[in-house]
């Protein structure tokens, strides 16, 4: 095969990409200007693993491009044309905390980032897959609503209600909620995606992710869930629990079986399709859980602390209901547990620091 791109490729699903698709394509193009450091600062630096994909893979080529600069994009695609068969865009700003901050920042790199990818794609490679890295959060806080009963370690959805079994599917309004302005520019993106799909008739496929985790995350205190809480429980660094109790539940994700739904999908793809993309029933902990389980892992107490004030915009219960993509490609199937993953990200993080 020929060319894949791969933006935000120094990130833990974009460096994940690079490294699967390294043996199945002529060259990977990597483009990320390792902007997570303005977001997070020195510690969210992805320089290290720029490094290591340069030294690992032969046919990585690096460019140190911003995805809203659309000259700078356009010369690369321009470069490349038709011989690029996918693009896997998981460049962003990736929290709602953040956003707040820096709004048109936010909205420039998720949304206009995006819209300046996809007319690239749609001028410079018409027939390329298009796969594009969305979030739960385009949800809005409609799971909020659901109805959760409180257990000793988190917060539940009654067990008569249809999510209980499998999770929140794709159906689940994206409207009339409260997103933060991340959401929003995540659902600027989400529906642009869609719409190059449906009204074009280009091949690209929305996974809106769950809790994306694994042992290359560079995490921060407002981004990277499990790799942060790993590094406090390894360092002693006191981690901030945000409401809810400590309650509040996620699922997660390994970025390997995450790129793996990407393959399945590139192999077979659909125009506009949407999955939610997450560790299901399979892998979700709430915050008392994940912090338990790192304490086990490291044998080591945790330094946490605790602020009645949760995160707006926040989820209280979410679990990711991956059944519509199980049923279009009945190949894929999780392959890392929790325990697994964590494990991972302690090894890994052990080595970094």
């Amino acid at each position: 095969m020929g060319v894949a791109i791969v933006t935000g490729s120094a990130g833990l699903i974009g460096s994940e990409s690079a490294s699967f698709l390294a043996d199945k394509f002529e060259k990977i193009i990597g483009l990320d200007n390792n902007l997570r450091q303005y977001f997070f600062g020195e510690e969210a630096s992805t320089d290290w693993n720029r490094q290591r994909l340069a030294n690992s893979f032969d046919n990585y080529i690096h460019h140190n491009v911003d995805i809203r600069n659309l000259s700078d994009l356009q010369k690369v695609f321009e470069v490349y044309g038709s011989s690029i068969d996918l693009i896997v865009h998981t460049a962003a700003q990736p929290s709602h905390d953040w956003a707040a901050r820096e709004p048109l920042t936010d909205f420039s790199v998720n949304a206009t980032g995006t819209l300046n990818l996809l007319e690239m794609t749609r001028l410079f490679c018409p027939n390329a897959v298009f796969i594009f890295t969305s979030t739960n959060k385009v949800y809005g806080d409609t799971p909020n609503y659901l109805p959760l009963v409180e257990t000793e370690t988190r917060w539940e959805i009654d067990a008569a209600h249809p999510y209980f079994k499998d999770g929140i599917d794709e159906y689940m309004s994206i409207d009339h909620s409260k997103h933060s302005l991340f959401g929003a520019s995540k659902v600027a993106a989400d529906v642009l995606v869609q719409e190059y799909g449906k009204y074009f008739g280009m091949k690209t496929g929305v996974f809106r992710g769950g809790c994306l985790t694994g042992p290359n995350h560079s995490g921060a205190q407002l981004h990277g869930f499990l790799a942060y809480l790993m590094k406090c429980a390894i360092t002693g660094q006191q981690y901030t629990i945000f409401g809810y109790k400590g309650k509040q539940v996620r699922d997660n994700i390994h970025s390997s079986d995450l790129v793996n739904m990407f393959w399945h999908f590139y192999q077979n793809p659909r125009s506009g399709e949407v999955y939610n993309a997450g560790g299901g029933r399979f892998a979700n902990c709430s915050m008392m859980e994940a912090v338990a389980l790192c304490e086990k892992i490291t044998q080591k107490k945790m330094n946490t602390a605790y602020s009645e004030t949760n995160r707006i915009g926040d989820h209280i219960w979410y679990i990711s209901n991956l059944n519509k993509f199980k049923e279009h490609y009945p190949a894929w199937h999780w392959e890392y547990d929790l325990e697994t993953t964590l494990t991972q990200i302690h090894d890994s993080i052990s080595k970094r620091i």
